[in-house]
């Protein structure tokens, strides 16, 4: 147990409820760590961490990397499923496109640009889609880091919208059955499929081509320069698009829904500074990870110890790392990690997004791009007199762990759309 007293120093919340707007339903939270059918489940918070720091114990199990290895051939296996020497390699190699600087010197004004653009256009059409007009925004913004700046970002946007939304959204079984069939087609099947075709003849196609004449500073002329063949291409610009484009929207809306749902949360958060506001961002992100769960192999003899609590994982064992549960670790966040708190007071170590980014050799490396572009975008939305048409509706992916928001129709001054219920009778 953390001797940290861990709590929120000013309740944002009086009552004691549970804050989160897609947690799945029937989620365990307990015990902290359990085998289930020779499944490790991990959700203590410092489990997790020791786990995905300890690169030379375990490598990458999760986003269907098992199967997919089974089907990549070349010598530059994509950084998400990469692990040990290599991985590291092509991680430092990449780190300068992601640094606070880069991100602020190159793309801060194309962000303001946008969000001024896609927040106008909301406000003369008196409402829109916000997970429509998120993933527009987002897709640009990371387009513009991977170098994929040579074709239509409304048709990338339609094409990567297809590939990672398929049929039977509903069903998070068929879901993950249909996403399981791409990402191996990602990564060696003998005929792609069509949504995935579609994007590297439109979109990846064109911009290798053009960096191959004029290399510039993004990601493709990086894989260019080390030699990467056009399908190992392929398959980080899609890695980069799930990373850099899926994962951003669906933030982007949550926070969204977090902000216009609590007036004085939202007032709070407007006429902060910028720390305070990434600080409340953070929060919200550690209550809402977009992926929920990460997925390690043990290599060796792993032992994790939780106080008095001494677990040894053998040699071959998948682990689930549950980031949700991490983050509402008591121990280490408080009794009251179920709420909403931006000033809540942390051990040393830990982020204010706890696990949210995951950490060691696979933590996100888009993270502060990620805050940055939802800040801006949000800074500019939430100005305009907005509600809700009626309830988003919340999804989950089980391949990914991770939920979608969607119908997420806001209405401009109306005084006539949906709002949420009171704080007292969302109380859990």
């Amino acid at each position: 147990m953390s001797d940290h007293d861990a709590r929120c120093p000013v309740p944002h919340r009086e009552q004691n409820g549970d804050r989160r707007r897609t947690a799945p339903p029937g989620e365990p939270g307990t015990p902290r760590v359990e085998v289930l059918d020779g499944v490790w489940h991990v959700r203590a918070l410092p489990l997790v961490r020791q786990v995905l720091r300890e690169a030379d114990a375990t490598v990458q199990a999760g986003f269907s990397a098992e199967t997919a290895r089974q089907g990549l051939t070349g010598d530059h296996p994509p950084v998400l499923y990469a692990d040990g020497p290599e991985h590291r390699r092509q991680r430092t190699a990449t780190a300068k496109f992601f640094t606070p600087a880069t991100v602020s010197r190159r793309y801060r004004d194309l962000m303001e640009e946008r969000a001024d653009e896609l927040v106008e256009q909301i406000r003369r059409d008196g409402g829109g889609e916000l997970s429509a007009v998120t993933l527009r925004y987002s897709v640009e913004i990371a387009a513009q880091v991977v170098g994929l700046t040579n074709s239509d970002v409304d048709g990338m946007s339609r094409r990567l919208e297809r590939f990672f939304d398929g049929p039977g959204t509903g069903s998070t079984g068929a879901r993950q059955r249909w996403l399981r069939a791409r990402l191996g087609a990602v990564a060696g099947s003998v005929r792609p499929m069509w949504a995935m075709s579609a994007f590297q003849f439109r979109d990846v196609r064109p911009a290798v081509a053009a960096r191959r004449k004029q290399p510039r500073e993004d990601v493709i002329s990086h894989l260019l320069e080390q030699g990467c063949t056009d399908r190992e291409i392929l398959v980080e610009c899609l890695t980069y698009a799930a990373a850099g484009m899926a994962t951003t929207r669906e933030f982007i809306a949550v926070a969204a829904w977090h902000l216009l749902e609590d007036d004085r949360l939202r007032a709070a958060y407007l006429e902060a500074d910028e720390p305070a506001r990434h600080g409340t961002l953070h929060e919200i992100l550690r209550l809402e990870p977009v992926v929920g769960h990460l997925y390690r192999r043990s290599t060796r003899e792993l032992v994790l110890e939780d106080g008095e609590e001494r677990h040894v994982v053998p040699a071959g064992a998948l682990l689930d790392l549950s980031v949700r549960q991490a983050n509402l670790d008591p121990q280490e966040l408080g009794e009251d990690a179920r709420q909403m708190c931006p000033e809540r007071s942390r051990p040393k170590g830990v982020r204010p997004e706890a696990m949210s980014f995951g950490d060691g050799a696979h933590r996100c490396p888009g993270g502060f791009i990620a805050i940055q572009e939802t800040d801006i975008f949000l800074q500019r939305l939430l100005r305009l007199p907005l509600e809700f048409a009626h309830p988003p509706r919340v999804s989950w992916a089980e391949l990914t762990a991770s939920y979608e928001v969607r119908d997420v129709v806001l209405r401009v001054g109306t005084g006539q759309g949906w709002r949420a219920p009171s704080p007292a009778s969302t109380a859990r």
